[in-house]
């Protein structure tokens, strides 16, 4: 089994809080995470079992009492009775680690954990396997920024070659741990399989979507529309539903984990930046499957082979933070000048912008965009094109190009 990144954060925090909520999408291994991190004296329970999902809604105290801390209970959104139960006991023991949750329904959960935990849960984001991870580099990935200092230590731990090949091959397959261990011979098998557990269990739990195809057919449009600004207007009309049905079954998937909304960068100094955001689907392979291309060659070769690769590096800049524990400041830019760039990180005041291109040989041209940040009167960091290089070289004093294997 792969080793991820987030065991030493789980150790860590589990020394100052009293609970840990890991939250992903099912099948990412949330569940084997926490086993692996588990000393022996730790229980397990799971709310898919039906009857310990009744004792745990219809007598949470009696389930405390069955299932004594240290305790790993799995898919946690099923009985969110159980928080302020939760709540008096570790307020009672005051014992770091007592509890460590899952749920695969992260918004589902935040209500109820807010009002129950506060100031006593530690939340954790979970994805599918990094490209660090996969590499079996878990302990080698740091949260990716554009400096001399993350490119020199990323390129002596590369996570893969650049070449065009090996990357869209890994787009391809996709991150699901389950899915990599037998190389993906059963890919489609297993891609089939989760999207009718997912539209069958977790989809029916949020709402009653009385049209299962209709479902189906906007998952595959938000697919198609990875890496593109969000038009509920046009969503809707292409899967034949209103508006208010496309906002409701799009915050289903955010829910979920399936998909992220990355907002733009807004500073008041500027009114011209557009606000809408941008989506992006937080599995490859799934996007790539659900879009119908059934070999990393077509892929490549086809329509969305931009999109989905810049969708690919969006993945892996959010692992890199959310393996480790943190989330990134991170952005796009679009003005009404449609002047575009595809990331902005901001950290400690600072704006570094990043370009994905698909190729092996950029130029300067690439990030013509990067002065529009001027205009927002702030310091601006190093600037990257991330690509298909295979070593980092720079483009000019202020911007890398990095290749995309060192993330």
């Amino acid at each position: 089994m792969l080793e991820r990144t987030l065991k030493g954060v789980i150790k860590n925090v589990s020394q100052s809080f009293p609970v840990l909520l890991l939250t992903g999408p099912r099948q990412v291994g949330k569940t084997t995470l926490l086993e692996v991190c588990a000393s022996e004296k730790r229980s397990y329970v799971t709310l898919d079992d039906l009857e310990e999902r009744e004792m745990a809604k219809n007598d949470p105290a009696l389930f405390l009492q069955s299932h004594t801390p240290p305790v790993i209970v799995d898919e946690v959104q099923y009985a969110p009775g159980l928080f302020s139960y939760i709540k008096m006991h570790v307020d009672r023991r005051k014992q770091a680690g007592d509890f460590w949750l899952t749920g695969s329904q992260k918004f589902h959960l935040m209500k109820g954990i807010t009002e129950s935990l506060a100031g006593r849960v530690a939340i954790i984001d979970m994805l599918g396997l990094s490209a660090k991870e996969i590499a079996g580099k878990a302990d080698k990935a740091e949260p990716f920024l554009p400096t001399l200092e993350w490119i020199n230590n990323a390129k002596e731990n590369p996570s893969s070659s650049s070449q065009v090949n090996a990357i869209y091959e890994k787009i391809w397959l996709g991150s699901f741990p389950k899915l990599l261990q037998d190389g993906g011979k059963h890919r489609e098998m297993f891609y089939r399989s989760y999207i009718q557990t997912y539209i069958e269990r977790d989809v029916k739990d949020i709402l009653d979507v009385s049209n299962k195809l209709s479902f189906y057919k906007f998952l595959r449009a938000t697919a198609a529309r990875t890496g593109q600004l969000l038009n509920y207007s046009e969503l809707a009309r292409d899967v034949d539903i209103d508006q208010k049905t496309a906002k409701t079954w799009l915050s289903v998937l955010q829910t979920s984990g399936l998909v992220q909304l990355l907002e733009p960068y807004y500073n008041n100094v500027t009114k011209r930046i557009i606000k809408t955001p941008k989506l992006y689907f937080l599995d490859t392979g799934l996007c790539a499957f659900l879009t119908g291309w059934d070999t990393p060659k077509t892929l490549e070769a086809g329509a969305m082979n931009g999109a989905i690769l810049e969708t690919y590096v969006f993945g892996e800049i959010l692992k890199s933070y959310w393996h480790n524990g943190r989330h990134p400041n991170l952005y796009f830019y679009r003005d009404a000048d449609q002047r575009e760039i595809d990331f902005v990180f901001e950290r400690d005041g600072i704006l570094y912008p990043i370009e994905v291109k698909k190729t092996a040989t950029p130029s300067l041209t690439a990030t013509k965009s990067f002065t529009a940040l001027d205009s927002l009167k702030k310091p601006i960091g190093m600037g990257a094109v991330l690509c298909l290089r295979e070593k980092d070289i720079p483009l000019s004093r202020e911007v890398m190009a990095i290749p995309i294997g060192y993330l």
